[in-house]
């Protein structure tokens, strides 16, 4: 689900449920200073902290790395391989990684949420007005899609993106999100993301916007945002 969602120089490992990541046992085992981390846990949280590194260390192995500890660094972001970048995500049910290699793109996101609506009261807190008009268009034409979850999801697309290449918090309100549908389909499209701070420099030029897919498949919402080298 999350690889169709990206750009094939991007390697993604997920698992649904209890079923098993490609190559991977079902609970792989955590490198001791990652079971530091959770030893105090409660099952929930253990279980999706190792299954969503299980994934990642798949990844790593695809790209030709050997597989080593997922620590969070700076902000709880996840500190990857040298020469790579990446992320990471998990709900309830489902867990997922992306890697690349730097060379190949600058930053990536990746979310995936239940496709359920969001609880009372959030959406204030997350939506633009214009994002606000947009998805109740959205939603009178499509209701099928909960597109107050997957704006949600892409909002956290977005600052999973942007934190590596700022090492800065990016709120809610800083980007404004376009939704798109792909031609024919009511469960897939394109989004774009307007910074509407000072953008990261990338290859000494300035980022304005990212760009990035959604899908809704499997009782999920999955959301990506990828930046490219050499983006104006």
């Amino acid at each position: 689900m999350i690889e169709e969602l990206l750009p094939e120089s991007v390697v993604a490992v997920e698992t649904h449920g209890d079923e098993r990541a490609e190559g991977t046992t079902l609970y792989p085992e955590l490198y001791p200073e990652e079971q530091a981390l959770i030893a105090r846990s409660i099952e929930k949280r253990r279980r999706e902290f190792t299954l969503v590194r299980g994934c990642a260390r798949r990844a790593m192995e695809k790209l030709g790395v050997p597989p080593q500890a997922v620590l969070p660094g700076h902000q709880g972001a996840p500190q990857w391989p040298a020469g790579l970048i990446g992320s990471m995500t998990h709900c309830e049910g489902y867990a997922a990684a992306a890697l690349a290699r730097a060379t190949d793109l600058a930053s990536l996101g990746i979310d995936a949420e239940p496709h359920l609506p969001l609880p009372q009261n959030v959406l204030p807190a997350v939506a633009l007005p214009d994002e606000d008009r947009r998805l109740r268009g959205l939603a009178g034409e499509h209701p099928g899609v909960h597109w107050d979850r997957l704006l949600f999801s892409a909002k956290e697309s977005v600052y999973k993106a942007w934190f590596p290449l700022t090492g800065k918090w990016l709120d809610f309100a800083e980007a404004d999100i376009e939704i798109f549908m792909d031609p024919g389909h009511t469960t897939s499209g394109g989004l774009r993301a307007g910074l509407l701070v000072p953008g990261p420099v990338v290859d000494g030029r300035r980022i304005a916007h990212f760009e990035g897919r959604w899908t809704v498949s499997r009782g999920l919402v999955a959301t990506s945002m990828t930046v490219p080298h050499g983006q104006g």
